[in-house]
């Protein structure tokens, strides 16, 4: 499949800041799933350029002039492959897995999430995963606006509500409860008819005898063609695709759109 992506973040300050820090996280790398054609970041500044502890591609922006407004404008255009029962073929990466088991903040286990975790007899098949999945979302029902991107996975299962933020905490959760290597994904989807779903939040587990598995939680199937990897980190907090400081501004707004359209490639 063939994706072009736009993703178009504003913010606008009440007052003016003196200075500004942004870590992005907006680029994607080629991988056994994903080959980058083109990929432009247009921001207000120099950009220094790294890796992150987990191999994601990390941009940093500095603004230390007065400024009212930030705009961040990414293209680019991807081509992605099909995943066989979501396997996604990559090396382990450069983290140990054994800190994939380890709860966040995040994702810490509750005895609701224990028992969750437990719904299913075992975590040792891409199926399995799948009806984990499944149980997820038939707990926390899709519903922009209940949650925050700070709120926890034993929040939002409380709650009954969340979006695919929450949906892929709760995934991490359950599978570190039983031991099981899971990681945050973030990165983009064709939504089809649900355009303001195009940024995207899913998660990797691993499994002994295959390797990383891709899955959706929020749609109980595997992340494959339609999808652009961007970032991956134990929770949404390391991987986030923004994220700053800033000294004054008092009140913000923040406008993001983000647009992904798809054709077959040639």
């Amino acid at each position: 499949m063939y994706l072009t992506i736009r993703h178009d973040t504003s913010y606008r300050y009440e007052a003016t800041v003196h200075y500004s820090i942004q870590q992005l996280r907006l680029t994607p790398a080629s991988g056994a799933a994903q080959t980058v054609r083109r990929w432009n970041i247009d921001a207000p500044g120099k950009l220094d350029a790294t890796l992150d502890a987990y191999g994601n591609v990390l941009h940093t922006l500095v603004i230390n002039k007065p400024h009212r407004e930030i705009h961040l404008r990414v293209s680019g255009e991807v081509d992605t492959l099909p995943l066989i029962d979501g396997v996604l073929r990559d090396p382990p990466g450069p983290v140990p897995l054994e800190h994939f088991t380890c709860a966040t903040r995040l994702t810490e286990a509750d005895g609701a999430i224990r028992e969750l975790a437990e719904s299913v007899p075992t975590l040792a098949s891409p199926a399995c995963l799948i009806a984990l999945s499944e149980q997820i979302v038939q707990r926390v029902q899709y519903r922009p606006g209940v949650t925050e991107v700070t709120s926890t996975a034993a929040e939002a299962l409380a709650l009954g509500n969340g979006v695919c933020q929450d949906h892929a905490h709760l995934m991490l959760a359950c599978c570190r409860a039983r031991g099981v290597p899971a990681r945050y994904v973030s990165g983009y989807i064709e939504p089809g008819d649900v355009p303001h779903a195009a940024s995207h939040a899913w998660v990797d587990v691993w499994l002994e005898d295959t390797g990383w598995i891709s899955i959706d939680v929020t749609h109980a199937g595997f992340a494959s063609e339609i999808y652009c990897r961007l970032a991956v980190a134990r929770d949404y907090e390391a991987a986030a695709p923004v994220r700053g400081r800033r000294i004054g501004g008092l009140e913000e707004e923040l406008d993001v759109k983000v647009t992904v359209s798809t054709q077959m490639s040639q």
